[in-house]
């Protein structure tokens, strides 16, 4: 049994190239979007989900806390704040380890993507708040808008937007040869009930993001920083 309720699973939109067999496709997207006062586009990153609560350092699954080599940084970070973090749930995009792309202006390792409170998700501005207060950035922020009222303009905006390169420099990992964003992730800048998380996030990935296979984590590095060094460079 779980000792915590992982992270939801974010429907692709019907018009994201990037599906696997697994994948669900959430069709009728655009009756919740349309009716979201502002919506916000944020870079999504080539990472492990990893969050961060009262219990411990989790990885996709919450049945326990995850000991692998790639959070055992993390795992040190949440020892300085555990006893701070009360009924919160902070969940980061986890790029200490490199996967199918390798990011050439990273600043930190570690990019907040969401919070949760109790049976609430906080809003943007919340999030961004509680990042703020544990030292941590946010996942790179593209866009905050009103929706459009014509559903065509937006997916136009969207293709348009995935077609360049983010904020953190994407280079194919194994090639070597600079790649564009890997998609979008689009939520409601509001806050909303767990139980209506399907209807307020949704993505956007490209054709092909995944290169790794099951074997990466035997032979995984770690992921340089832009300014080696610096406060949130770990000692080894």
């Amino acid at each position: 049994m779980a000792i915590s309720r992982k992270y939801g699973r974010t429907y692709h939109y019907p018009f994201s190239p990037g599906t696997t067999s697994d994948d669900r496709i959430i069709v009728d997207y655009w009756k919740y979007v349309s009716a979201m006062k502002e919506l916000v586009h944020t870079e999504k990153l080539d990472g492990e989900n990893n969050c961060l609560s009262r219990l411990g350092v989790f990885a996709r699954s919450h049945a326990a806390p995850t000991t692998s080599p790639w959070t055992e940084d993390l795992r040190r970070y949440w020892q300085l704040i555990k006893n701070d973090l009360g009924v919160l749930e902070v969940f980061v995009e986890n790029l200490y380890a490199v996967h199918s792309i390798e990011y050439k202006n990273l600043d930190h390792h570690y990019y907040v993507f969401a919070v949760r409170e109790g049976e609430h998700w906080l809003g943007w501005e919340e999030t961004k708040f509680y990042a703020a207060m544990l030292d941590l950035p946010v996942v790179p922020e593209i866009k905050r808008m009103t929706p459009p009222h014509q559903q065509a303009v937006f997916e136009s905006e969207v293709k348009q937007i995935v077609q360049g390169s983010g904020m953190l420099m994407p280079f194919d990992a194994a090639s070597g040869v600079p790649v564009t964003m890997e998609g979008i992730v689009t939520r409601n800048a509001e806050g909303y009930a767990m139980e209506d998380f399907a209807c307020n996030v949704f993505k956007y990935v490209r054709k092909g993001h995944v290169k790794t296979d099951v074997h990466w984590t035997r032979n995984w590095k770690r992921a340089s920083l832009k300014n080696e060094g610096g406060k949130y460079v770990d000692n080894r």
